[in-house]
């Protein structure tokens, strides 16, 4: 008896060690190095991101597109986004869309508004454009309907 219960106690503690492991998939450990903002901006122009993009308290070319498809990046916002997720949204725009795009399923980049750089973007090149991004937000306090 006491057998069993010391085998079953070595198999529930197996199992939850292996729920304690990390998703191979994870973004845990990563790191990028530290971008310039101006850099960046001269990155975010270069790539044509301003072609659908406002930068909120930044002067840049005028967006070319379809006043209804120009989304304004930075500005207030009440949860900032972490570098992480803008990383996420430059380069797997399917994957996070903004708040301020109308609420839609995006099967893949191809079906999102956001033109893929991928291939042709650097990572000096996403990394200075997030450190040009990430300030450009500024947090405020949740409307209490938002609570």
């Amino acid at each position: 008896m006491k057998t069993r219960i010391v085998l079953i106690l070595v198999a529930l503690a197996t199992f939850l060690a292996a729920g304690c492991l990390p998703n191979p998939k994870s973004g845990r450990g990563f790191v990028l190095p530290t971008g310039n903002a101006e850099k960046g901006k001269t990155a975010f122009i270069q790539l044509k991101c301003a072609t659908c993009h406002r930068v909120d308290g930044v002067e840049l070319p005028a967006p070319t597109a379809k006043a209804e498809s120009v989304l304004v990046l930075g500005g207030e916002v009440t949860r900032l986004r972490t570098y992480g997720e803008l990383v996420t949204a430059i380069i797997h725009p399917a994957r996070t869309i903004s708040s301020k795009v109308p609420v839609r399923t995006y099967k893949s980049a191809a079906d999102t508004p956001m033109k893929e750089v991928n291939r042709e973007m650097t990572v000096e090149q996403l990394v200075d454009i997030v450190t040009f991004l990430q300030p450009t937000y500024r947090q405020i306090p949740p409307a209490p309907s938002e609570l």
